[in-house]
């Protein structure tokens, strides 16, 4: 079993900066991806961005602004998100699984077996 705990969210004027945190803890192993998901109020939840050993992806609406990393010998996930926009508002949620082949579904939320509690990130205008 996994645990995903993030931290780092809060209020922050548009064009500002954040970073969240997302720690695992449990077995993680061989091919252990990470993600970011959120879920603004009334909407469905969208990927943000995913990790998988060299391989990263990004949501369109993120690129050039946010940026994943992961500490492997911390199993520590962060999403650094810079020049904040108002629509970046929501709650932010880190996610994980196991599985090869990670670049071709990294974007579909039913492929993570673990999930965060989440943090709201609000970006006033």
């Amino acid at each position: 079993q996994v645990q995903l705990v993030e931290s780092g969210g809060g209020l922050v004027q548009a064009g500002g900066s954040l970073r969240l945190s997302c720690a695992a803890s449990g077995s993680t192993g061989s091919s252990f991806y990470m993600g970011w998901f959120r879920q603004a109020p009334g909407q469905e939840r969208d990927f943000v961005a995913g990790i998988s050993g060299l391989f990263t992806a990004y949501a369109d609406s993120v690129k050039g602004r946010f940026t994943i990393s992961r500490d492997n010998a911390k199993n520590t996930m962060y999403l650094q998100m810079n020049s904040l926009k108002p629509e970046d508002t929501a709650v932010y949620y880190c996610a994980a699984g196991r599985g090869p082949y990670y670049s071709t579904y990294y974007n579909q939320p039913n492929k993570y077996a673990y999930w965060g509690q989440g943090t709201q990130v609000t970006v006033s205008s």
